[in-house]
């Protein structure tokens, strides 16, 4: 952006583009540690029940990890 649409956009909404981006990409990463944990203690709780096996925890929980990291990469 040029330094005209800068001012415009800090006189408009109160914030720079740059702080915006960052609490957007805050929370983004938030959620999605929020999720992998859902995804994690859920496969956890259904290995606790005796309906999966603990290479099935094992394995969801390294798919929803490799998911953070890819998202951690595009968001830095």
């Amino acid at each position: 952006m040029t330094s005209a649409q800068n001012a415009a956009f800090q006189a408009g909404s109160g914030v720079t583009p740059s702080t915006l981006l960052t609490a957007i990409a805050s929370i983004v990463i938030v959620l999605a540690f929020v999720w992998v944990l859902w995804v994690t203690l859920g496969t956890f709780r259904a290995w606790q029940g005796g309906q999966v096996s603990i290479f099935d925890v094992v394995w969801s929980a390294l798919r929803a990890c490799i998911v953070l990291m890819v998202l951690g990469f595009y968001l830095r």
